[in-house]
C-alpha cells in the first residue's frame, strides 16, 4: 500500500497549440503525515528509442502534505523544438508525469499525444520544413499509471508491510471515477532501459 495515491490528473488546456505550456490539476491523496516534500516531474518523450532525447520540462516540489485529498495545479513549459527529431515531430509522442519520496519513483502516469497541424490542407501536404507555430497537441484522455512500492519513512497503522521495487498497473481515474472500484490493467511501456511507458 502507498502513503499517496493519485486520484486524478486533470489537462487545464488540452487539446492545445504545441508552443503552449502543459496545465494541469494533481489531486492525491495522503495517508499519513510526510516528514519530507512530494517531488513531480514533467518529461517529453519524443523518441521512445533514444532516452537522450527526453526532455524534462519542469518539476516541483510539494509540501508540506498533510493527510487527507490534496491537490495542486502545476505548469510544465513546452518541450525544446531544436531537440526533437524531425521525423519525431508529427505523429504520437508520450508525456509522462512522476511523483517522488526521498528520490524514490513512487508513481508514474503516461500519456500519448498526438501533434498535427491545425488545418487540413498541411495535415495532407506537410511542409518539408516543420512550422511549429501551426501545430496542435491533443492528450490522450486515458492515462496509464504505474504504481512502485518505495520505502516511506512514515506508516500508517492499517499499512503492512511491502517488498520495494514492486510496480502495478491501472488506469488513473476520472474525477466520475473517483468513489468506483479501481480498473487494473497490465502497461505495456516503449522499449527503453528505464520503463518509460
Amino acid at each position: 500500500m502507498s502513503i499517496v495515491t493519485i486520484r486524478n490528473v486533470e489537462f487545464l488546456n488540452n487539446p492545445a497549440r504545441f508552443l503552449d505550456p502543459y496545465k494541469f490539476r494533481v489531486t492525491f491523496e495522503c495517508i499519513a503525515p510526510l516528514k519530507d516534500d512530494l517531488e513531480w516531474k514533467l518529461i517529453y518523450v519524443s523518441s521512445p528509442g533514444n532516452e537522450e532525447l527526453d526532455q524534462e520540462l519542469d518539476d516541483c516540489l510539494v509540501g508540506p502534505v498533510p493527510v487527507g485529498v490534496n491537490s495542486f495545479d502545476f505548469e510544465g513549459v513546452p518541450p525544446d523544438p531544436s531537440k526533437i527529431p524531425p521525423e519525431d515531430v508529427l505523429g504520437v509522442a508520450a508525456l509522462i508525469l512522476t511523483g517522488s519520496y526521498n528520490d524514490q519513483e513512487f508513481v508514474r502516469v503516461g500519456y500519448y499525444q498526438n501533434t498535427e497541424y491545425d488545418n487540413e490542407e498541411m495535415k495532407e501536404n506537410p511542409p518539408q520544413k516543420i512550422v511549429f507555430e501551426r501545430l496542435v497537441r491533443d492528450m490522450n484522455t486515458k492515462p496509464r499509471v504505474t504504481r512502485f512500492q518505495i520505502k516511506w519513512d512514515v506508516s500508517p497503522s492499517s499499512q503492512g508491510a511491502a517488498g520495494a521495487g514492486a510496480a502495478a498497473s491501472a488506469a488513473v481515474p476520472s474525477a466520475d471515477d473517483l468513489d468506483g472500484p479501481d480498473e487494473d490493467a497490465d502497461m505495456h511501456p516503449h522499449p527503453k532501459s528505464n520503463g518509460v511507458p
